[in-house]
């Protein structure tokens, strides 16, 4: 069953130097209170694995907390690049980082791979395209039963996910609803599962039970952080901070001016500082 605790206890009794961990949310519910926790406790040599890495992840690389990274599509969405994740690529700054791209279906596929508990993921895709040739975990297979060449890539099994979402009640189920994209599937393939929340209530009366995502059995701890997705938006919550993603495109291109931001709004804060950040959202 999932233990309701602080996020700071959450994030220290579950993720490890050298883990393989995803910070999972598709433009919604990003979990950036449990990044910045674990940019505090000072983690290293982490394999991040995301679907379209984010500002979360272009801190924490930026930060030298990554030694390698598994994603689809790397920027700050709709505003361009990823600057520190550039400048780790291209200057090995603050050091050098492995990457593995894959497409959205592929990354989509091979968590719902893992959450099958299958070795790999098979899917049409990748046809006509190039990034087979630089991506040797992209191999084919013929269908048996009608010849067809499919894709295929290793299943994503975190050692722990962290993931956002609106409630969790007492119990430790946890509730998500608006765009879900891989929450549940990456949950289910993870060693361990935190979760924060906006609220924590008693039950979840009177909704339908199909809202109930995640029962508590496959979470391993919840932690209640009051806009702990910001900048990115929760429904029913808060909007996106469009500003704040327009703002990290500068604040991230210059190493200092993000080493300031960095000390003052992460090294320097708590998680309860995320309450204030979504006011007038």
């Amino acid at each position: 069953m999932s233990k309701i605790m602080p996020l700071d206890q959450a994030v220290r009794e579950n993720l490890n130097n050298g883990d393989t961990v995803a910070f999972e949310g598709f433009t919604h519910l990003i979990p950036h209170a449990a990044g910045h926790e674990a940019i505090r406790q000072g983690f290293k040599d982490l394999t991040l694995i995301r679907m379209t890495p984010d500002i979360v992840y272009d801190q924490m690389i930026g930060m030298g907390m990554a030694k390698k990274v598994i994603f689809s599509y790397a920027g700050n969405p709709g505003v361009g690049l990823l600057r520190r994740m550039r400048d780790a690529i291209e200057n090995q700054y603050p050091r050098a980082i492995e990457t593995v791209e894959h497409s959205h279906a592929a990354m989509a596929n091979a968590y719902a791979a893992g959450a099958a508990g299958l070795p790999c993921a098979v899917f049409r895709g990748y046809k006509g395209a190039d990034l087979p040739k630089v991506n040797p975990d992209i191999k084919s297979i013929t269908c048996p039963y009608t010849g067809e060449e499919l894709a295929t890539v290793p299943a994503h099994n975190p050692d722990v996910a962290f993931i956002h979402a609106q409630k969790a009640n007492e119990k430790g189920d946890v509730l998500i609803e608006g765009i879900v994209g891989v929450q549940k599937e990456v949950a289910l393939a993870a060693k361990k599962v935190v979760v924060t929340v906006e609220e924590i209530v008693p039950d979840f009366a009177g909704m339908h039970p199909n809202l109930t995502v995640l029962p508590h059995w496959t979470v391993t701890a919840i932690a209640k952080v009051k806009g702990g997705a910001h900048p990115s938006y929760t429904h029913g919550y808060y909007a996106r901070d469009n500003a704040a993603y327009l703002a990290w495109n500068e604040i991230s291109a210059d190493r200092d001016l993000f080493t300031k931001w960095m000390d003052e709004n992460v090294l320097k804060a708590t998680p309860e500082a995320f309450a204030d950040r979504i006011k007038g959202l």
